[in-house]
């Protein structure tokens, strides 16, 4: 099983990180991105959006980071990672979202302002960070994992761009809960860090 990789890219970690807790083998075949590989014949020829992370495994290829998530979750992780009631399973699928929407959008794209000078709204980026923070901080004053109560791939894809936000010069100092959250992540077996942490 093949990931089409850039070491830097939050979306990236999200796979590394979950495949490493999971115990699950990965062949990493880094691009390189900062040459314009992505859009490079061989990579549209897998996923014609020209972006990574991109997961091979056998004749099944897929694009974006909560998809490859979900797929190696059903397919390896089993259900401490992807749980099977539909409730738990729907609360794992809303921090997905929050992932790919309001931490993409906020924390993310002000680390790629801040530390890969791509032009954006920086104002829009922080106020859309302080919102999104203070609600994950305000759910984690009472729950010790983002959802059905342990570690799961909602935990995977939320922690990346999280546990960077500084890089884009967003402060984490008032979000103790957060603190304490990374802190649990950080301690589970398996974990693998991500540049800049």
């Amino acid at each position: 099983m093949k990931l089409y990789d850039l070491e830097l890219s939050g979306n990236c970690y999200k796979v590394r990180l979950f495949a490493s807790l999971a115990d699950i083998p990965l062949t990493i075949t880094p691009v390189d991105f900062m040459q314009g590989e992505h859009k490079e014949k061989h990579i549209l020829e897998l996923n014609p959006w020209g972006e990574i992370p991109i997961l091979q495994d056998g004749k099944v290829v897929l694009r974006d980071a909560q998809a490859i998530l979900v797929y190696l979750a059903s397919k390896f992780g089993g259900e401490a990672w992807w749980p099977s009631e539909p409730h738990l399973k729907a609360d794992v699928m809303q921090w997905l979202s929050v992932a790919s929407n309001e931490i993409q959008h906020g924390p993310n794209t002000a680390r790629l302002i801040e530390k890969f000078n791509i032009p954006s709204d920086m104002a829009l980026c922080v106020e859309r960070s302080e919102r999104i923070l203070e609600l994950i901080d305000n759910h984690l004053s009472t729950h010790d994992w983002l959802a059905a109560g342990r570690p799961t791939i909602a935990d995977c894809a939320v922690y990346p761009y999280v546990s960077v936000a500084h890089e884009g010069n967003i402060s984490m100092l008032q979000y103790a809960n957060i603190s304490a959250w990374m802190n649990r992540v950080e301690q589970l077996p398996g974990y693998v860090s991500m540049p800049g942490n």
